[in-house]
């Protein structure tokens, strides 16, 4: 049997979600600014510069994470719109084909030749559901299920503050050796709890992936405060 000649290319992979946007905003935000304030601690500054530095950090971290994500989500939208488009205009001009690429999937999902065949001429009765069913079947996105660009860099921002803040709240109550650790302590905390959600939603190890967060932490602190230990720069608020 011939094999029928695709008339279209293949449509590219444009799924995406708003949890994505909180986890690695508290992720983002906890990873940079503890180690911007172990940094600025380590270089032997007063507390009240390490303070300023870090809800300097937090801001200006949320509001370039925040930008990023509505730019990315608006992209990313975008290019949805654009596959629909495609797809809309590949619905109308080959019907057949795309009636029997649809019965191609459901016998792919377990379905009698003669039942997919009868399930796809169905679907395709209905323009609007034809659209919606190839768009999941082909490239993976429910058209009804797409991110809001505004909601994606509103949480990411808030994650991101959040997560940025925690590691500076010792620096209000308290200064020098002391602060610096309860800094990494509460960054640690926070991040086991930050790699272990993303284990949870990548499905893969909780403790792996909840130790792996609190390494890379550790190691962005050794790094930012052996900086500044080594420039020494003494500022006086």
């Amino acid at each position: 049997m011939a094999r029928t000649k695709d008339p279209h290319p293949g449509h590219r992979s444009v799924a995406g979600g708003l949890a994505r946007a909180a986890v690695f905003g508290i992720s983002d935000g906890l990873t940079s600014n503890v180690s911007l304030v172990i940094g600025f601690a380590g270089g032997g500054v007063s507390s009240s510069v390490v303070r300023l530095a870090g809800i300097a950090g937090a801001v200006a971290g949320a509001a370039s994470m925040a930008a990023g994500e509505w730019i990315s989500v608006s992209a990313q939208n975008e290019l949805v719109e654009r596959e629909l488009e495609a797809e809309r205009k590949e619905l109308t001009e080959h019907p057949e084909f795309e009636t029997r690429e649809l019965a191609a999937f459901y016998e792919g999902h377990g379905m009698s030749k003669e039942q997919a065949a009868s399930a796809a001429k169905e679907v395709m009765a209905k323009p609007e559901l034809a659209l919606i069913v190839h768009a999941r079947e082909e490239f993976g996105i429910d058209p009804d299920d797409m991110p809001s660009a505004i909601s994606a860099a509103t949480i990411s921002f808030l994650c991101f503050v959040v997560g940025a803040l925690l590691p500076v709240v010792p620096w209000f109550i308290g200064s020098g050796t002391a602060a610096g650790v309860a800094s990494i302590v509460i960054g640690g905390i926070a991040a086991l709890f930050v790699g272990g959600a993303i284990g949870v939603s990548a499905e893969r190890s909780v403790a792996r992936s909840a130790i792996r967060q609190v390494l890379i932490m550790l190691v962005a602190c050794g790094a930012t405060y052996l900086i500044g230990t080594l420039l020494n720069t003494s500022v006086t608020a």
